[in-house]
């Protein structure tokens, strides 16, 4: 009967043993494995347009360039080169009070990106004789306003 008593009380020990290190294993080791895990990244990138530190919104790479008047018809001639529904021609601007001019020319399709619609395009800049040409890309939202991700300096062949 001892033996019988010593076996069943060995048993319980090490079921209670095993409870302790099952705790043990969930409650602290645990944690620790999964928190060398876990991913840090930019905040920045999901929330839109980026701010300055004056608390306002840059402006385009392409609207930098220009005056103001100048870039309301760069903007509506890159809106209406740029539709999925137009038919990806070339589409030019002109401000004959300032004398600058240029053209957006879309490159491919349309394709989806962070449920925006984007396209890359080519852009001619004539500055009051002073060209250049770039190569960008642009996306629009879902009310259809277009705004330029990335625009930088393209050398034609």
């Amino acid at each position: 009967m001892a033996c019988r008593h010593r076996t069943i009380f060995r048993f319980s020990s090490l079921l209670l043993v095993s409870q302790r290190a099952a705790k043990l294993c969930i409650f602290g080791f645990l944690p620790a494995v999964l928190a060398g895990c876990s991913m840090s990244f930019p905040i920045s990138p999901l929330i839109g347009a980026k701010e300055d530190a004056t608390g306002t919104v840059p402006k385009s790479p392409i609207a930098s360039l220009l005056e103001p008047e100048d870039w309301r018809r760069a903007k509506a001639a890159l809106s209406t080169a740029l539709d999925p529904q137009g038919n990806g021609s070339l589409v030019g601007w002109e401000n004959p009070d300032s004398g600058n001019k240029g053209t957006f020319t879309p490159v491919g399709k349309a394709y989806p990106l962070n449920a925006e619609i984007c396209r890359v395009f080519l852009a001619e800049l004539d500055r009051k004789g002073n060209e250049q040409s770039l190569q960008g890309t642009a996306c629009a939202d879902k009310h259809g306003e277009w705004t330029i991700a990335e625009a930088k300096p393209w050398k034609k062949i």
